[in-house]
């Protein structure tokens, strides 16, 4: 089969990998029909490099089920599904508290184990999950980073009729303003210094844009919002929003950190005051997971999906196919080209 394999920093290349086998009596082949560019993908190719030379990298995928085990039930051979990249030890004091999310050896595929930038991946059965029949390929790829969102809203304390402000309108920001409107925020306030992105926004649900390259988003805020966001979400990962983030939520607000700086961050005295002063509650959230194992973050959005109440398309601009990957990367990441979310489908 074909995939994109990680050689090392800006080393992508699409040649031969070997097709995997039926191992286990609870494997899943699953062909991949569409599978999508992460953020962490972008890093690992730009800053990083592979955790194991020439492994298949990515994790966000849809795709039919190839072959089972002898113990595999829920699926068959033909079904349409998607896949949990994030494979728990089980073990842990956490796993056997549920708390799969802070499972001390949890990976990814695409790390250790082959990926979704590939023809055709393996997952354990009790990670695949089938889609519904009004939910298409491309719609089932975006699954994974919806559920990471949708993990965040479950730990916080969000309550219908709250003010929501979203900072950062990529791919998780633009899922996090529709699981704000999930949760019955009555009204969502999307940041970001993209006009494009924040138009995408609109679309989406937000009720109030705010371009903070072109506003004072502080004095923005103090205008028109004092005391009354009760839940910010910073879900860039930029260095200056860690900070910014915290100037957002009235007294005794929260703060979900869903964004992964990929670079050191500093936090001022100022934006650090704020959480005393104010008394916020600030909680990280990391990776998708619950129990039943993968959680309600999976089938909560396969749920919304289904429904409708989770819209994809208009976050996807690229579909392209798997050859084209090196040359979408090196793209991609050194901003040759304008790319939102992009999307590999293979047929």
């Amino acid at each position: 089969m074909k995939a994109l394999k990680l050689y090392g920093v800006e080393d992508l290349r699409y040649e031969d990998n070997e097709k995997p086998v039926i191992e286990s009596a609870n494997d899943v082949i699953v062909k991949v029909r569409a599978t999508g560019i992460c953020g962490s993908d972008t890093s690992r190719y730009k800053k990083m490099g592979p955790y194991i030379k020439g492994m298949p990298f990515g994790h966000e995928f849809s795709g039919v089920v190839d072959a089972i085990g002898s113990d595999v039930t829920h699926v068959n051979v033909g079904d349409k599904v998607t896949g949990c990249p994030a494979i728990p030890c089980y073990q842990c004091e956490y796993c056997l508290k549920g708390e799969y999310a802070r499972c001390e050896k949890l990976f990814v595929i695409g790390s250790y184990e082959p990926g979704s930038f590939a023809e055709y991946v393996k997952l354990p059965a009790q990670n695949v999950l089938k889609v519904p029949d009004n939910v298409d390929y491309i719609e089932a790829a975006m699954v994974e980073p919806s559920a990471v969102v949708a993990h965040g809203f479950y730990k916080s304390n969000i309550q219908p009729g709250m003010t929501v402000a979203v900072m950062g309108c990529g791919s998780i920001g633009l899922l996090a303003i529709q699981w704000a409107r999930i949760f019955g925020a009555a009204h969502i306030i999307a940041i970001d210094i993209d006009a494009h992105k924040l138009d995408i926004a609109t679309s989406l649900g937000a009720h109030q844009t705010i371009n903070s390259k072109e506003e004072n988003l502080e004095k923005f805020i103090e205008n028109h919002y004092a005391n009354q966001i009760d839940l910010a979400i910073e879900s860039s990962g930029a260095k200056a929003t860690i900070g910014q983030i915290l100037t957002l939520p009235k007294k005794g607000g929260e703060v979900v950190l869903l964004g992964i700086p990929y670079d050191d961050i500093e936090i001022n005295r100022v934006h650090f005051e704020k959480i005393l002063r104010n008394e916020l509650t600030v909680c990280g959230s990391w990776n998708c997971l619950s129990s039943n194992f993968p959680g309600k973050e999976w089938t909560a959005t396969l749920h919304y999906m289904k429904t409708k109440d989770i819209n994809v398309k208009p976050i996807i601009s690229h579909f392209l196919p798997l050859e084209k990957g090196p040359e979408t990367f090196d793209k991609l990441v050194n901003k040759k080209e304008r790319f939102d979310k992009v999307m590999f489908t293979i047929y």
